[in-house]
């Protein structure tokens, strides 16, 4: 069997995501096509707006064979460690041969060279973005800025978030040693940032943001009807602001430090500002600078709210972890789940599976059940627990 895979978050499920899962069927001309897919909790920092399972369900819905949560530790992490985290999960499926993502623009030529670029940065592109970095500004645009000035990397491959994600895509392929090939499927619609919805392919920050602002019916044309009915019912979300501020003020700075990209004293500017700032989105708008970038600052607060430090993530990427099968299509369910069982990580499909991680992995899983009963609160839902949706 011959397994394409999508990195994602569905956040929430739209049509271009609908049209990125046929291209890369198409394209592919894979037997099976699989999604490692962020948790109740994403890269941005924050709840999902809808439950994973029912996230899963949709993706499942609309063409894709199998949804693998890509467990917390990796979610809410910086986009390096987010693309290993999820290449790490994809490198154990031995039918794994092709990883498809959205891009801006470039062709396979064109992101393999920047992955391997990237992956050998000389001490001059090094020294390049360090000078960036002090005057202030983010990592990725430090390191888009430097390799235009330097020449050593493709800077036009650094300069869009789509065009980024492929490139650490690409670039953990290579460092996982995993020969599967990449297919770069170049994006329609609105752009990654766009905040206003558009035509019927807008963005998930337009569509995340007329929910914000309470018009549900504005996202009809962006979605499928399946997806669109239940965002009608989307849970409230705000309760969690409460409770990472509080996380920020109680959790001890020697702690916070541990988190992932919480370095150079960040700790304790988002301590100090939290005492004084106790709303959420107001508290992240004073910590943002040019170079503490607000998706930055969102994380380390998600991350203190699940207890999750950089010594866990870097385990985590080190050991052997688990496929957590969220949804499958009923009707290939048996072929695939055999399929899938000549992995070199455990299945999780019935609640009890997990008993049988290692350590380690049970360290890993232990965030993921944390972050479904912290959403749960949230929402003021019941969590659904380890079990496998048959779509």
């Amino acid at each position: 069997m011959k397994i394409c895979a999508i990195i994602s978050e569905y956040n929430p499920f739209h049509n271009g995501h609908a049209y990125l899962i046929s291209q890369a069927k198409k394209e592919s001309g894979c037997d099976a096509l699989v999604c490692v897919m962020s948790g109740n909790f994403t890269q941005r920092g924050e709840p999902a707006v809808l439950e994973k399972h029912l996230r899963a369900r949709h993706a499942v819905l609309a063409g894709a064979d199998a949804v693998i949560e890509l467990p917390a530790v990796f979610a809410t992490a910086p986009a390096e460690l987010f693309a290993k985290g999820a290449v790490h999960l994809l490198s154990a499926i031995p039918s794994f041969s092709c990883l498809a993502f959205g891009c801006e623009s470039g062709t396979r030529e064109d992101f393999a060279s920047a992955a391997s670029a990237c992956a050998a940065e000389s001490e001059k592109m090094r020294g390049a973005i360090r000078e960036k970095l002090k005057k202030g500004m983010s990592l990725i645009r430090a390191r888009h800025e430097a390799a235009a000035e330097t020449g050593e990397l493709p800077a036009p491959m650094l300069a869009t978030p789509n065009n980024v994600l492929g490139v650490e895509y690409t670039k953990a392929l290579l460092q996982e040693g995993c020969a599967a090939d990449v297919l770069p499927v170049l994006r329609k619609g609105g752009a990654h940032a766009d905040e206003k919805i558009g035509g019927a392919l807008s963005s998930s920050t337009a569509i995340r943001a007329a929910l914000r602002e309470g018009r549900p019916r504005a996202v009809k044309k962006c979605v499928p009807g399946f997806v669109f009915e239940d965002l009608k019912c989307a849970p409230d979300l705000s309760r969690y602001k409460e409770i990472a501020v509080f996380s920020a003020l109680t959790r001890p700075a020697a702690e916070m430090k541990r988190i992932t990209d919480c370095t150079e004293g960040l700790e304790n500017r988002i301590k100090a500002l939290a005492k004084g700032n106790p709303e959420y989105d107001l508290l992240i708008e004073k910590t943002t600078t040019r170079r503490y970038i607000s998706s930055r600052i969102r994380r380390i607060l998600a991350a203190s709210v699940l207890g999750i430090e950089n010594a866990l993530v870097q385990k985590s990427l080190k050991n052997k972890l688990y496929l957590n099968i969220l949804a499958v299509n009923k009707e290939r369910a048996g072929a695939l789940l055999s399929e899938l069982r000549h992995a070199g990580f455990p299945l999780l499909v019935r609640a009890g599976d997990e008993n049988a991680l290692s350590r380690a992995a049970a360290e890993c899983y232990e965030k993921d059940r944390l972050a479904e009963d912290v959403y749960a609160f949230v929402t003021a839902s019941p969590a659904r627990g380890g079990r496998t949706l048959f779509v």
